[in-house]
């Protein structure tokens, strides 16, 4: 836990008990208030990391008065979220705590905040946060994520894209078999000199290869509703047989990475970078303008990436939003002595000041202030990225004269937009949770056997027998209960 040093947590600088919610607040108390915070990528081995701390803590010392130290929690490489449980369930809970997956065994446990009350009360996060994160706090008050919608989406470098001639087919109409053909020549021409090796590559499942083909085979819902008005899980739809056959063609032509299942987000990342793979998704927005940087870096300019459209087969799409609740995001432990504090962080982070430090970086490195206008560098476009929160509309003291995102992100987030959609499913009850882990893990077990050409698609229906046998029948009679 983190200590606190002044005399009395519950007492301000002024002597007086702090409001609520909460139940400490420095003020102008002598000593800080150490705030633990656990958040991947942000360790003390990263320097970037280690420095946006420190401004970030004489900013709140100079704009708000508050005396703060953060502590920043390493993890041991590998999987993020298996890590961060493992720390948490030990019994060592950071005031703040990223999540990208697995909060929710640690919220039913009743470690997390409730963030509904802070929020109310809050001078500026309230006014920054879109409908779909008011639905997803109204039905899931523990993390907080105001990023706009980004699902992933793919990208390949600009040379090798045109050096394609089925490029311009994809770009036009980009069916599912103007898809095939494309990864086809690109693994066939090898237009890297004797690179890519294969076409597509993904980090661990086919959850981001589904963002391309999900739509296009007719699996736009979590639930899809069938003709006799009843609904049934898509996984389990003969729709998800046929896009588990494509990807089975894929991977026996050599056109899908045979790696990507053991292969984490860094060397899929690697794997593109280094032209193994020549088309990978990545999130939408500024997350693509940090991969077009690297990869510029590595080719030169005609490396830059160009935004591939997603496939287009009975929809067209990157896939249904989930408005029940954030898939990750920031927590604050119910255990921390300072909740007060950690939401004021976040308060301050969605100011003028505060967005200043998180969406644009360290003046004079990442911008510089020029005839009373802010102009972004190029390291801005390449090295930089909001830890926390990235409003749709940026209100900052000076106003800016380059944009803020590069061709790739902008491109994307548009592209995202314009497919929007929302998904109809919703939170799994906690009497289903064991039942559905187990049910998602028969899933992964009997997708990957397929595409890998273990299983023969033949089994698809001995495995949707398991399915219903293993808690679907349940799951599914609550599905059409529930869904409106």
């Amino acid at each position: 836990m983190a200590a606190c040093g002044s005399n009395d947590p519950k007492q301000s600088a002024g002597g007086q008990a702090s409001p609520e919610p909460g139940n400490s607040q420095p003020g102008g108390s002598s000593d800080p208030v150490t705030l633990k915070i656990v958040y991947k990528d942000e360790g003390t081995v990263n320097p970037v990391s280690v420095k946006f701390f420190e401004t970030l803590e004489k900013a709140l010392q100079k704009d708000e008065g508050l005396n703060v130290k953060f502590e920043l929690v390493d993890l041991a490489q590998g999987s993020y979220a298996e890590n961060l449980n493992l720390l948490l369930l030990g019994g060592t809970i950071p005031d703040i705590i990223y999540f990208q997956g697995g909060d929710q065994q640690i919220s039913g446990q009743g470690l997390l905040e409730d963030l509904t009350p802070y929020i109310e009360k809050s001078t500026h996060i309230k006014n920054i946060m879109e409908p779909h994160n008011t639905a997803r706090m109204t039905s899931y008050p523990y993390l907080l994520w105001i990023k706009p919608l980004a699902p992933k989406v793919p990208v390949i470098r600009a040379d090798w894209f045109h050096a394609m001639d089925s490029s311009k087919a994809l770009m036009e109409n980009a069916t599912i078999d103007n898809y095939y053909a494309f990864f086809k020549e690109l693994v066939e021409k090898k237009p890297g000199k004797g690179k890519p090796n294969y076409a597509l590559t993904a980090a661990g499942d086919i959850a981001e290869i589904n963002f391309i083909f999900n739509t296009a085979f007719g699996l736009d819902t979590t639930w899809l509703k069938k003709d006799d008005g009843t609904y049934e899980y898509a996984k389990v739809s003969q729709k998800e047989k046929e896009k588990l056959t494509f990807y089975h063609k894929l991977y026996k032509e050599g056109l899908l990475d045979p790696q990507f299942i053991t292969k984490q987000w860094d060397t899929k990342e690697d794997a593109f970078y280094k032209g193994e793979a020549a088309v990978i998704t990545g999130t939408a927005g500024k997350i693509l303008d940090l991969y077009d940087g690297r990869m510029q870096q590595l080719g030169g300019k005609e490396a830059k990436l160009v935004v591939l459209p997603p496939a287009k087969g009975e929809g067209q799409g990157f896939g249904a939003t989930d408005v029940t609740k954030e898939s990750r995001g920031l927590a604050i432990s119910s255990q921390s002595p300072h909740k007060d504090i950690a939401f004021k962080v976040f308060d301050y982070l969605a100011s003028p000041k505060g967005q200043m430090l998180d969406r644009l970086g360290f003046e004079n490195e990442h911008y510089s202030v020029a005839d009373g206008k802010i102009e972004l560098k190029d390291k801005y476009y390449g090295e930089w990225y909001a830890r926390f929160w990235e409003p749709v509309e940026m209100k900052s003291e000076i106003p800016l004269k380059t944009p803020l995102l590069g061709e790739p992100g902008s491109a994307s987030l548009k592209m995202a937009s314009d497919y929007y959609t929302e998904d109809n499913n919703f939170i799994i009850p906690e009497q289903f949770v064991a039942n559905w882990d187990a049910m998602n893990n028969l899933y992964k077990e009997y997708s990957m056997d397929f595409i890998g050409g273990k299983r023969d698609l033949s089994e698809f229906d001995k495995f949707v027998e398991e399915w219903y046998a293993a808690g679907g029948k349940e799951i599914t009679q609550y599905a059409n209960e529930n869904i409106k």
